[in-house]
Parts: structure tokens; C-alpha cells; sequence
């Protein structure tokens, strides 16, 4: 009954904050809501904001800060033009639809004076529509272009900036430009200061209230939050995995919410009392995305260590390691957060060089120390577990627990059981010996670290270094750059992470089958029989064996896409902050040209979905025609396997013809790639397209189709599957042989069940010369139309088929329905027949080796033989 309690509380203490922060109240209220604005006067504020952007970037001194607020005036002009282009395009239509309703006047014929205005006006509108509709086209290729000029500016910019030598803080120059320009940015900071005082002192105390009620709440919800999302993460998700990646997002998910939250109620509360300006209201957007972005990075950093709870950390290291790295996301949150704030005040306050420079270089500092003391413990802790194994003592039991669970796969239940049980064993002084060897034996595991993360780790110290030297010889934005890209790399690298093992975890418990996973978390509680009898169950099957492997195809092809963009997002142009980096994974969209043909990386991915999604589709199709339609038809086995496999063919062409053309392929390019081909095909693959056409032939005419008994060329067997290149014949041992398709078109081929084929029962039987004939053949006969097998008709037939020597050859046939119940029934009839004229005293046999020969139809004349007793 609590959780429910609990989940009527979240969503009330929702439905409060949404009112805070989303109110329209007095203490928040901006105005009553705008009237709809005229189209074409937003595109006259469009264009003249453009003539603003295009004054800054022809200014050669424009500095970084205007080039950024040029880019987003043109960014802004461009989704306007954008709109209101639509907007046009729509009242456009509508107009030329209408003009068309009148059609063309009739040649000289005079029109009605309403018809003849009605049709002035219309052609006007038509007029003073495609007008606006051009231009805005115009002028939002005008704010793209002036976006690419921006960005190709501040990337000249950053490398001037990046080759700009300061003097040396060894340099008493140095300190001289400092005081110098300290002179004349504090009074500005001071006046800033003043100005964001006056913005706070016009919030009514009720926003302020407001607030603090707001924040206070929110921080109730987010605890009150953790605690629902933990108990749904044990008792509603499998176990597995997947509930340690889902926490840790979920705690991501809260820890971003927080600050961010925070931040946005305090920029509205400040919002509304008086109006600031343009420099105040740009450095709050920058705090409250500093804000947002600060807590993302803590929160990241806390969902992958998990120092309180370690039994959900996703990575593999020990308690102590992640207790000693705790305060390292925090503080980089902070150190980033305020780095990045003070060189946006800077700007906007248009700083002395010398100003910047100490703000860049304390920036610098403070993330070299955060780094360096991060790779520092990271060393440390592995220098500890290597000298502990080395000596065999056994460390700390905290550390113990940590590497037992060591590539553990189940659920936060077992391992946490698991910590139970080392700790219970730690305590027994019986089993420390024992202990100890284990412990020794983890803690070598644990130290024994790639060779990838050595080489990272190197890497690191040496950038530190390299920015220090930078440091020292006045390279001060190259070294502040240098550690930005590296704390910028290991956000991404984390980010990219943990959303790997997510949708790694979600794909596996989703898709892939639950036996294995059984399997192990029985084994590991010590139940092999349990986990034998479990593993049985999970033998491979083709839906099993499917599912697998669609789960980890989706998986890696998620893998591929979130490295894709984690590339994008390492590589992308240098001098942009992480959201304009983050920005510039939409970059995407943009378009490829190869000669003719126009390739953009978004229609790659939909059609590789539509491909991947549409051959799933065709097997769905085919599996459900199997399985459902087809039995219900009147078509034999053999037709229902060609028509779904023909459906399958064609639904593939579908799909692939649809995936061409979405990339931007017709049928004329098709065609001429065809003709490019039919060399190729004519010379080395005639023998496969022959294949492929001789299975069309079989899967059409159909004289071999599935389920038939053939031979052909010493081969005998059943027809199991007719595939494009070649057709799988089953033998009698079992076996499977592979015949090309060509071969069943070219060749000689015995159809032993083609059409509606009759089984053949025949044997030869010997017997003495002086044996009554009438009798046998009466015995003989009555025996086979006793066997439920044999046909009447054709009727069963006993002939004399000749005398050789002193033995008469009777030639015995019967019929079954099919050939393949011709040898069981044969079987039968000469067991039964042997049987009753052995027990006939008056109805002899030949011997033994003379009977054999006349069965088998070899051999050498048959001998004399003594009648049978």
C-alpha cells in the first residue's frame, strides 16, 4: 500500500511544480497573450535582424560573444522565413485552387462583371503571394548562408586565439596589464553586479515565496522519486542487467532535473519583476544552461560510481575506488560550470585582455587539478590492488566484495547476497586461508587492466603536461582549450557509456531468450541441477536462435549509431560550447552529392531501417502464410512451400527496390547498374545466375517441389528446401546433399512421388517343383489382402514367372497408396508369408541360400532342397 501512496504524492507535488513553473500569475506574468502576428511583418523583422547580422560579420574586430548572437539572430531569421514561407505557401495554394475553379475566359466572350473582379483579385493575390513565397526563400538561404559564414569566422578566430602568446605569469608583464585592465573591468563588474541586484529587488516577495515553496518541493519529489524508481526497478524489471542501466539513467534523469529546475524557477522569478537587458538577459540563458548542463555532469558522473550503493554500479571497479572518486564529477560540474560563466561575463562585459587571460588561466588551473587528482587516485588505487596480490595478504573486506562481483550478469538481490556471504566469510577464521587465496586471486583480476585504458591513462598525464608548458610560456587560450577538449572527451565518453550498456541490456532482456540467463543465476546460487535442468530447457531452436540474434544485431547496430554521435560530437568544429556542440549532431541532415545522386546520412538510416524493418516484415508473412493460410488451402505440402517461397522473393525485391529508392535510386540508375553488371554475369557469375533461374523454373513448373522422393546422379533422397542457388536433399542416413538447381533442369531426374505415384510391393519366392502351387498362391494372396496396407485395386497378383531347375519362381506384387509405404508393407507380407508356410508342413521351401538368391535375384542356381518338416 506505500507505493501507491507514494505514486499519488509524485503526481500531485507534479501537478504543484508544473503550476510554479508554467503559472501566468501575478507574481509570473508577462502580458496577456500576443496577438497573431502578420506574416509579412515577420518577415520584415526578419530581414531587418539579417542586415544586423550582416554589419557584425563584416566587421573584421566583431568579437566571439557578437558572432554568437549574430548566429543566433540569423538561426532565428531562418526558421521565421521558414514559417512564414509555409504560411505563404498554403494561402498560395488556396488561391491558384480557387483561379482554377474559374478556368481560362472563353475567347471572345465577354464575362460577367462579378466573375471578371473576382478573377483580377485572385490573380493579384496569386501575384503578391508567390511574391512573399520567393522572398522568403531568399532569405532563409541568406540566414543559412550567414550561419556558415559565422561559424567559418569563429573557427578563424579560435585558431588566432589559440596561436596568441601572453606574456608569462613569471613576467612581471604580465601582472602590469592585469592591474591595468582591473582598473576599468571591476567598476563594469560592479555595475553588472548592480544591475542583477535591481533585477532581484523587483521581484515581488510572493515570487520569491513562491520559489522557495517550488524548490522545497522539488526536493521532496526527487528523493520521494528515487525511492519509487528503485522499488519498480526490483520488483517490475527482469532481472539482469538491465535494472542497474535503468537506475543509473533514472539518477542521471533526477540529478539534471534538479539544478536545472532550480536554475529555470529563479531565471522566471527574476523574469518578473522588471525587464532586464539584452547583456542581463543573455548571461541568465547562459547560467540557467550552465545549470542544466552542471547537472547533467554530476549527475553522470554519481549514476556510474554509486559509491552508496555498489551492488547497481555498472562499471567494474572496487568500493574504494569509487568512494575516493566521488567528489571528482561534483567538483568538475562546479569548476566547468564557473569556468564557462565567468568567460561568458567576460565577454559580455568586454573584458581587458589581461582580464581574460587571468580568467582563462584560473579556469586552466582548476581543471588541471581536478583531472590530475582523478588520474592520480585512479593510479594509486591500482598500484594498491597490485601490491596486495602481489603479497597475498587479503585487503579490506569492502574491496573483497567489489571484485566478487566481478562480471556478474543477475540481479542486485544476488549480489548483494554475495556481499553478505564474503562478509560472513571474512569473519570465520576457520576459512581465512582460503579468503585470502580468493581474495588474491579477484584482486589480480581486477588489477590486470587493459592496455586501452593504460593508453588513455597516458595520454591524459600527457596533456596535463603539455597544458602546463602552455601555461608557463604564455599559451594561455591553447591550454585552456586543450583542457576543455579533455574534460568535454570524457564527458562524452562516459555519456556514450552508459547509453551503450543501456540499450546493450534492453536489447538482451527484451529479445534474447531468458534460459541462459536462468541458467546462470542458478548456478551461481549453487543449484546445478536446477541450473542443468534450466539449461535444457534453453537449447537452441530456430525462434530461439532468431531472437538472439536479432538482439544483438539491434544492438550493435545502436552501438554503431550512439558512436556515431559520440564521434560527431568529439569532432565537431572547434570554438563551440558543449550545446553548440551538441547542436552539431544535427548536422546529419545534411546532404552528400555523388555525381548524380544526392546521398543525406538521415534517408541512409531510414533506409536501412525500412530494410531491416521490411525483411523482418517478409519473414513475419511467410512464417504466418506457413503456418496459418496454407494449411487451410487445398494445395499439397510441396505448392504451399513454392508459393511462400515466390511471396518471400517478391517481398524482398519490394523492400530492396523501396530502400533504393528512398536513398535516391530509380529504376533508370537500377538499370543501368543492371547493364554495367551483365559483364560480369556473363563471364564469372553465369553459373550462379543459372542457379537462380533454374529455381524460379522449379518453384513455377513445379516438377520437383518439396516432400518429393528424387534421384539423380547417384543421389536419392527427399526434397527439404528449394533455395535460390541450390536445393537440399535429405538421404536416408540423414545426411543432407546440396544440388544445384541447374542440375534438376539439365539432368535426368527420377520423381518417385511426382503426381499422385502408387507404391510397388514385389518379391520373388522360390519353391520345390513338387510344392502345390494353387495352395501357395491362395496363402500368398490371402495374406496380402489381409495387410491393411495393400490395395485392391489394383488387385494383388501371384505369377509363375519361371522354372529353374528343380524350383518353381513365383513373382509376387501387391500396391500401397505411396512409395514410401512400399518397403514397411513388404516387410510385413514376407515376414507373415515365411511365417505361414513354414508352419504348413505340406507347403516346402527351398533352402536357405536358394531363397536367399531368388529374393535378391543373385547368386548362383538354385541347389536341390529337402522338404520342410
Amino acid at each position: 500500500m506505500r507505493v501507491p501512496f507514494l505514486t499519488r504524492l509524485l503526481v500531485g507535488l507534479a501537478v504543484v511544480l508544473a503550476a510554479l513553473i508554467g503559472m501566468h500569475g501575478p507574481a509570473f506574468a508577462q502580458g496577456d497573450e500576443a496577438a497573431p502576428v502578420d506574416p509579412a511583418v515577420q518577415l520584415d523583422t526578419a530581414s531587418k535582424d539579417m542586415a544586423k547580422v550582416h554589419k557584425a560579420v563584416a566587421d573584421k574586430n566583431v568579437s566571439d560573444a557578437a558572432l554568437q548572437v549574430a548566429r543566433k539572430q540569423a538561426q532565428t531569421a531562418a526558421a521565421t522565413a521558414e514559417d512564414v514561407m509555409g504560411s505563404y505557401e498554403k494561402d498560395l495554394g488556396d488561391a491558384q485552387l480557387k483561379l482554377k475553379q474559374l478556368g481560362e475566359p472563353t475567347a471572345g466572350v465577354k464575362e460577367p462583371a462579378d466573375v471578371a473582379a473576382q478573377r483580377a483579385q485572385l490573380q493579384k493575390q496569386v501575384a503578391a503571394l508567390d511574391g512573399q513565397v520567393k522572398r522568403a526563400k531568399l532569405l532563409k538561404v541568406e540566414a543559412d548562408q550567414a550561419v556558415t559564414a559565422i561559424n567559418e569566422a569563429r573557427r578563424q578566430q579560435l585558431g588566432a586565439r589559440l596561436a596568441e602568446r601572453a606574456p608569462s605569469v613569471l613576467q612581471a608583464g604580465f601582472w602590469e596589464a592585469l592591474g591595468d585592465d582591473l582598473d576599468r573591468d571591476l567598476p563594469a563588474l560592479r555595475g553588472f553586479g548592480t544591475e542583477l541586484d535591481s533585477l532581484a529587488r523587483a521581484v515581488a516577495p510572493r515570487a520569491w515565496a513562491m520559489l522557495a515553496g517550488g524548490i522545497v518541493l522539488l526536493l521532496i519529489a526527487c528523493i520521494l522519486l528515487r525511492r519509487v524508481l528503485t522499488h519498480l526497478s526490483v520488483t517490475r524489471i527482469p532481472a539482469g542487467r538491465l535494472r542497474r542501466s535503468l537506475n543509473a539513467l533514472g539518477e542521471v534523469a533526477l540529478r539534471t532535473l534538479r539544478p536545472g529546475l532550480i536554475a529555470h524557477g529563479l531565471v522566471l522569478a527574476l523574469l518578473s519583476g522588471a525587464t532586464p537587458s539584452t547583456r542581463l538577459a543573455s548571461w541568465l540563458d547562459t547560467a540557467e544552461a550552465i545549470a542544466w548542463f552542471a547537472g547533467f555532469v554530476a549527475g553522470l558522473g554519481a549514476a556510474l560510481l554509486l559509491p552508496a550503493k555498489p551492488s547497481w554500479r555498472l562499471p567494474s571497479i572496487s568500493d574504494a575506488t569509487a568512494t575516493r572518486l566521488a567528489w571528482l564529477p561534483r567538483t568538475l560540474a562546479v569548476v566547468s560550470g564557473l569556468g564557462w560563466l565567468a568567460s561568458r561575463t567576460a565577454s559580455l562585459l568586454d573584458a581587458g585582455e589581461a582580464t581574460t587571460w587571468l580568467v582563462d588561466l584560473i579556469s586552466t588551473l582548476l581543471l588541471m587539478a581536478i583531472l590530475a587528482g582523478g588520474l592520480g587516485l585512479i593510479a594509486r588505487a591500482r598500484d594498491r590492488l597490485s601490491h596486495h596480490g602481489g603479497s597475498g595478504a587479503a585487503p579490506a573486506r569492502d574491496e573483497h566484495a567489489a571484485v566478487a562481483r566481478q562480471g556478474r550478469q543477475d540481479d542486485d538481490a544476488q549480489a548483494d547476497r554475495e556481499i553478505a556471504d564474503a562478509a560472513k566469510d571474512a569473519k570465520d577464521a576457520d576459512k581465512a586461508a582460503a579468503k585470502a587465496d580468493i581474495a588474491k586471486a579477484q584482486e589480480a583480476a581486477l588489477a590486470a587492466r587493459p592496455m586501452w585504458l593504460s593508453v588513455l591513462r597516458g595520454a591524459g598525464w600527457l596533456a596535463l603536461i603539455a597544458a602546463g608548458l602552455a601555461l608557463l610560456i604564455g599559451f594561455i587560450p591553447l591550454a585552456m582549450f586543450g583542457m576543455n577538449q579533455l574534460a568535454w572527451g570524457v564527458i562524452v565518453l562516459c555519456s556514450a557509456y552508459l547509453l551503450v550498456v543501456l540499450v546493450d541490456d534492453l536489447f538482451m532482456t527484451l529479445l534474447a531468450p531468458s534460459g541462459a540467463a536462468a541458467a546462470a543465476a542458478q548456478a551461481k546460487d549453487g543449484e546445478p541441477a536446477k541450473a542443468a535442468g534450466a539449461a535444457a530447457q534453453a537449447l537452441p531452436s530456430q525462434l530461439a536462435r532468431t531472437r538472439e540474434q536479432a538482439a544483438v544485431l539491434l544492438s550493435g547496430l545502436c552501438r554503431v549509431l550512439v558512436g556515431f554521435f559520440a564521434v560527431i560530437l568529439l569532432l565537431a568544429p572547434y570554438g563551440e560550447g558543449p550545446l553548440d556542440l551538441a547542436r552539431r549532431a544535427g548536422s546529419v541532415q545534411n546532404k552528400l552529392s555523388l555525381g548524380g545522386l544526392t546521398l543525406a546520412p538521415t534517408d541512409l538510416l531510414w533506409a536501412a531501417a525500412m530494410l531491416v524493418l521490411g525483411m523482418v516484415a517478409v519473414q513475419l508473412l511467410k512464417r504466418w502464410l506457413t503456418l496459418r493460410v496454407m494449411p487451410t488451402t487445398r494445395m499439397d505440402a510441396g505448392m504451399r512451400g513454392s508459393a511462400t517461397t515466390l511471396f518471400g522473393y517478391a517481398g524482398n525485391i519490394a523492400v530492396i527496390a523501396t530502400s533504393l529508392s528512398i536513398v535516391g535510386f530509380n529504376l533508370e540508375r537500377i538499370a543501368w547498374v543492371a547493364s554495367a553488371l551483365s559483364v560480369g554475369i556473363g563471364f564469372g557469375l553465369q553459373a550462379v545466375v543459372q542457379n537462380f533461374v533454374s529455381g524460379l523454373i522449379l518453384l513455377a513448373e513445379r516438377p520437383v517441389k518439396v516432400g518429393d522422393w528424387v534421384s539423380l546422379s547417384g543421389v536419392e533422397g527427399d526434397v527439404r528446401r528449394i533455395n535460390v542457388r541450390a536445393t537440399e536433399i535429405q538421404m536416408g542416413d540423414r545426411s543432407t546433399v546440396i544440388v544445384p538447381n541447374s542440375e534438376f533442369i539439365t539432368k535426368i531426374v527420377r520423381n518417385v512421388t511426382y503426381g499422385e505415384s502408387l507404391g510397388l510391393v514385389q518379391f520373388k519366392l522360390p519353391l520345390p517343383i513338387a510344392t502345390d502351387i494353387s495352395q501357395v498362391r491362395e496363402t500368398i494372396l490371402a495374406i496380402f489382402r489381409a495387410h491393411p496396407g495393400v490395395l485392391p485395386a489394383p488387385a494383388p497378383n501371384v505369377q509363375l514367372d519361371g522354372v529353374d531347375g528343380i524350383h518353381l519362381i513365383l513373382n509376387v506384387t501387391g500396391f500401397v497408396n505411396s512409395p514410401r509405404a512400399a518397403y514397411g508393407v513388404k516387410s510385413d507380407v514376407l515376414f507373415e508369408v515365411l511365417k505361414q508356410l513354414r508352419e504348413a508342413d505340406a507347403l516346402p521351401l527351398a533352402a536357405g541360400p536358394a531363397l536367399l538368391a531368388a529374393l535378391t535375384g543373385q547368386g548362383p542356381p538354385l541347389p536341390p532342397a529337402s522338404p520342410a518338416r
